[in-house]
């Protein structure tokens, strides 16, 4: 079985030509365990087979353990149905992207619905990144920022925008002619009973708008599709405290609403999100 450095290379080796430096634009050569430009930026493997994009440092809240909280809830099948219509309206053979791909569960996922392609995934988290290193796909990881992105223009087929960030000039140049971004949003039931027992006396935290998300979208994308996917999700017992600690919505929660939830943990969420698929116009 080959390092992941090694792995990480041969993917490079075949898919160089969807990057290119972000600190220059120019196109990259593979040398030895770097991507080294014509201007010699160069940027090295990590022995976990990443590659940091990044020109400085760059703190976040998204941490390892609470990214390893939300892994274990997609895997428990949180949002089968969710991926299943994503995998319905995506190219599956063609070059995707996944921005904000946390700790690569999505991808992962997908994979096991027949993604088939070049899979590469991209976040600003450098612990998110490391964990997406572990996953079980023939996949590339990187850090990188999401408006300069180390991509070459039309590289690529689907870029997956779940429940993360936006940057649509960016996403309009590294798209193909005829590709698609895939964006899902929060629709307003979306994990509605944990904002209901994390904030029981504030109504606003409680609900959710995304209308100014989906203007956005249509501003900036030809719509194609816009599905709505709603359902209830029974939580397996061994990942009922996962899903207290899995998004940032437990970041103002009071120790003592945590403590109490922790005792009589939820056994039942709502997802309810809004999948849109779009162009370049």
């Amino acid at each position: 079985m080959l390092k992941k450095i090694d792995s990480a290379r041969k993917f490079l080796e075949t898919h160089q030509k969807q990057f290119h430096c972000p600190v220059c634009k120019k196109p990259f050569k593979l040398n030895g365990y770097s991507l080294i430009c014509a201007e010699n930026h160069q940027f090295d493997l990590s022995k976990k087979g990443t590659i940091y994009f990044l020109s400085h440092s760059i703190q976040t809240e998204y941490n390892k353990k609470m990214l390893a909280h939300r892994g274990r809830m997609i895997k428990s099948g949180m949002y089968q149905p969710l991926l299943e219509k994503i995998a319905d309206r995506m190219n599956l053979s063609g070059n995707t992207l996944d921005v904000g791909c946390g700790e690569g569960s999505f991808l992962s996922e997908l994979s096991n619905l027949g993604l088939t392609g070049s899979k590469v995934g991209f976040d600003i988290s450098k612990e998110g990144i490391y964990l997406a290193s572990n996953q079980p796909i023939d996949a590339f990881w990187c850090v990188a920022d999401l408006t300069n992105l180390p991509f070459a223009d039309q590289s690529m087929d689907t870029i997956l925008n779940i429940f993360s960030p936006s940057h649509y000039q960016e996403f309009q140049r590294v798209l193909k002619k005829e590709g698609t971004v895939i964006k899902v949003i929060p629709e307003v039931n979306y994990l509605k009973e944990l904002r209901v027992a994390f904030y029981p006396d504030d109504e606003i935290k409680q609900t959710y708008s995304n209308e100014k998300v989906l203007a956005k979208f249509s501003e900036e994308m030809d719509v194609l599709n816009d599905d709505r996917v709603t359902f209830t999700f029974s939580i397996p017992e061994q990942n009922r405290l996962d899903l207290l600690e899995m998004s940032p919505l437990e970041w103002g929660v009071s120790e003592q609403i945590k403590e109490e939830i922790q005792r009589n943990p939820l056994s039942k969420i709502t997802i309810d999100v809004r999948v849109l698929k779009g162009k370049v116009k």
